[in-house]
């Protein structure tokens, strides 16, 4: 399967941005995640979602703030963000795997496809 992460852009901080993954094919048996890398850091768990849509994991830093949802049907994948702070300035990936399970969401190995990266700015 082929992902196309969009609706990266530049923010005020406060502000708010919705990402989205398109896949190319099915991913209703996959788990899909969001993962982002900062300027100098290394790539980190942002969101993921279940199979089944009914279990969600987030790292710390964005709990509260960011809400990882997908449509089966339209074989996407979203993250809606809110209240960005220069902190969340990073390149944004979609994933998904098929081989995933919860104690693993987190884990950037658990995931065989990626998307090419969105950036998002968070100014101050």
């Amino acid at each position: 399967v082929q992902l196309q992460a969009s609706g990266g852009g530049l923010v005020q901080a406060g502000g708010s941005l919705r990402l989205a993954c398109a896949a190319s094919g099915r991913i209703s048996n996959y788990v899909v995640g969001w993962f982002r890398q900062g300027p100098g850091k290394e790539r980190e768990h942002v969101a993921g979602i279940f199979r089944s849509g009914g279990s969600t994991k987030y790292a710390d830093s964005v709990k509260g703030r960011f809400t990882i949802s997908r449509d089966n049907a339209k074989n996407t994948l979203y993250l809606q963000m809110n209240s960005l702070t220069p902190e969340d300035t990073a390149v944004y990936y979609c994933a998904a795997s098929r081989r995933a399970i919860l104690s693993s969401m987190r884990s950037q190995d658990a995931y065989e496809y990626w998307g090419q990266g969105t950036q998002v700015t968070v100014s101050s």
